[in-house]
């Protein structure tokens, strides 16, 4: 790729990834992403700040290269994981007296993860900062967003904040800058449902200390840079705060068509009530679109067939799957159908200990559902109703 200049002396050296289509072997990233690597010039000394995935080390090293940069004091990973650090080893290869900048934790998961030498690194400290003659860097440990290890490192004299994964997006695009916000909402948006959701209350201990930082540009590990920081920040702000919309999520499987005449009918129910409502058929559904559902969703009713004496394997992942990303929906219930008997309910109820809610009777039953099941829907309906009257929507 060819790089791309910030401001003076600073560039971006990532790669763009347009054919990306699953990052994790489980998060969907229609989009595509990039990885984003950044070369600061001092006065004095040169940094880069992340390097990129294993397969992309010839695209960074040709981006760098064409910068006409032909040293490299410092390397920073702000965060181990590998679509980051993948290429250091290859980095480290081609510029010798590099020295990696990292903290405790993330020194501690890199050499787990690949064969870089102790003597290469440099361990700094929460505010800590290291000067390049010229410019200032400045790091901020920022654990949980999404690792223990993740830190931000922030030039002091540009007024870039490089954030790691915080605030990034899955989002292929050859625009340095964001053009398209609506655009990149929905992508920011998902991203943070896959992979920040479960971390609300560190996102909101980050954003305060972000705030207190004099931030021109937002530069993440993933998608566009932000030069109205404004808009990602107050998105992340809404997303990771505690109110909650009036809206119910359904996921849910079928497998003869019974639970899918509840889930039809819970569903009319509550959109003649006023509650706007989100199906997921968890046959087709993309998970990405389900967890970008649950950042805002008051109530969540699981949807689920009776596969032998549990609940079927795709209502079980799904329900896993909320409870990993730990939503601040307020209330959960379970509708469905079984045939000759089982413990659906009570399996699906143990699955979400990390769920901060209250469970509404569920209506469970045998069979199709009969005239006294509609009316037990219907009464559900009324109970989610007035349980979001409670809170105001």
């Amino acid at each position: 790729m060819v790089p791309r200049a910030i401001k003076d002396d600073i560039y971006w050296v990532g790669f763009i990834d347009w054919d990306r289509r699953l990052f994790d072997s489980l998060i969907p990233t229609p989009h595509g992403t990039t990885y984003n690597s950044y070369l600061i010039k001092g006065s004095e000394k040169t940094m880069l700040i992340d390097t990129s995935d294993f397969g992309k080390e010839n695209n960074l090293l040709a981006a760098i290269e064409m910068t006409g940069i032909d040293k490299i004091d410092y390397i920073v990973s702000n965060h181990a994981e590998q679509d980051h650090s993948g290429s250091l080893p290859k980095i480290l290869e081609m510029y010798p007296d590099a020295k990696i900048i990292t903290n405790s934790k993330c020194k501690e998961l890199l050499e787990s993860f690949l064969p870089i030498p102790k003597e290469k690194f440099i361990v700094v400290n929460d505010n800590e900062e290291i000067s390049l003659g010229n410019k200032t860097i400045q790091f901020m440990i920022a654990p949980w967003v999404h690792w223990p290890d993740t830190m931000f490192s922030y030039l002091k004299e540009d007024k870039i904040l490089f954030s790691c994964d915080f605030l990034g997006s899955h989002y292929a695009t050859s625009e340095l800058f964001v053009s398209d916000e609506k655009e990149v909402y929905l992508s920011a948006k998902r991203y943070y449902a896959e992979i920040m959701m479960p971390f609300r209350t560190m996102i909101k201990k980050h954003l305060e200390r972000i705030e207190k930082l004099n931030v021109d540009i937002v530069a993440p590990s993933h998608g566009p840079l932000y030069d109205k920081p404004s808009f990602i920040i107050e998105a992340y702000k809404d997303w990771s705060g505690d109110s909650v919309k009036n809206q119910v999520v359904i996921p849910y499987v079928s497998m003869h068509g019974s639970t899918k005449a509840m889930v039809d009918y819970l569903s009319e129910s509550l959109s003649n009530k006023g509650i706007e409502v989100k199906l997921f058929n968890l046959e087709i559904a993309d998970a990405g679109e389900l967890l970008m559902a649950l950042v805002d969703t008051a109530t969540i009713v699981v949807g689920a067939s009776t596969m032998l004496v549990g609940p079927h394997p795709l209502a079980y992942y799904a329900t896993y799957l909320v409870n990993a990303v730990r939503p601040k929906a307020r209330f959960v219930s379970i509708i469905g159908s079984y045939g000759w008997g089982g413990n659906a309910v009570e399996v699906l109820k143990g699955l979400i200990p990390n769920l901060k809610v209250e469970l509404i009777e569920p209506v469970y039953i045998k069979g199709y559902p009969k005239e006294s099941d509609f009316k037990a829907l219907e009464n559900l309906a009324e109970q989610i109703y007035n349980k979001h009257a409670q809170l105001g929507l």
